[in-house]
């Protein structure tokens, strides 16, 4: 971790435990320094703009009302400020995607209402490693599959789709050459897409 990332870190702890009294003024400045990242993190999990809106009002409410719970060191580990705030995102995203996922099973038609065209939407393939993340997201089968991946193809996938983070950034953060983690981001996407084709999430 880098000098800047380091005051960056000790500053955002700042604003929360702010927060965590009651400062509005922190509150805010913890908004205006990272909506627009957890935003990414809300986006690539739900796929849609307005969801991700709506997950991120969410996150905030419950950043405000449980800042006096954040630490930076839970038995042992260092918990960073961000992956704190970036936990609770993913969260409350994940919760919108269950609950989408129920809504759609309520909804789906008799077997003589389906039409051509709601076919062809289903067998439709996810070629992108974007589109396949994202189904396998609503499919909510990854957390399974990203638990069977080695270390540093599970690490590299985590910081750089559910943290948001980009390929020289997780670089940086592991410590590892970016050769390295795009080779680990790429293999690690071509086992997860196995293991998701074996469940049948994919085809």
């Amino acid at each position: 971790m880098t000098l800047d990332t380091r005051a960056d870190s000790r500053s955002l702890e700042t604003l929360i435990a702010g927060a965590a009294r009651g400062d509005h003024a922190c509150f805010a400045r913890i908004y205006e320094r990272t909506h627009r990242h957890l935003y990414g993190v809300a986006v690539r999990i739900l796929g849609q703009a307005q969801a991700a809106e709506d997950a991120l009002q969410e996150a905030y409410v419950s950043i405000w009302k449980t800042a006096g719970g954040y630490r930076n060191e839970v038995g042992g580990q260092t918990i960073q400020p961000m992956t704190w705030l970036i936990a609770i995102v993913r969260n409350k995203a994940l919760d919108a995607l269950r609950a989408r996922t129920r809504r759609r099973e309520s909804e789906l038609p008799e077997s003589g209402d389906v039409d051509e065209d709601d076919v062809q939407s289903v067998n439709n393939p996810a070629p992108s490693a974007m589109q396949l993340l994202e189904q396998a997201s609503q499919a909510l089968h990854i957390e399974g599959c990203m638990s069977a991946l080695d270390g540093s193809y599970r690490q590299s996938l985590a910081l750089a789709y559910y943290q948001g983070l980009s390929h020289t950034e997780v670089a940086e953060q592991m410590g590892a050459p970016l050769g390295s983690v795009k080779a680990w981001i790429r293999r690690g996407l071509e086992k997860l897409k196995g293991c998701l084709a074996a469940q049948g999430v994919v085809a």
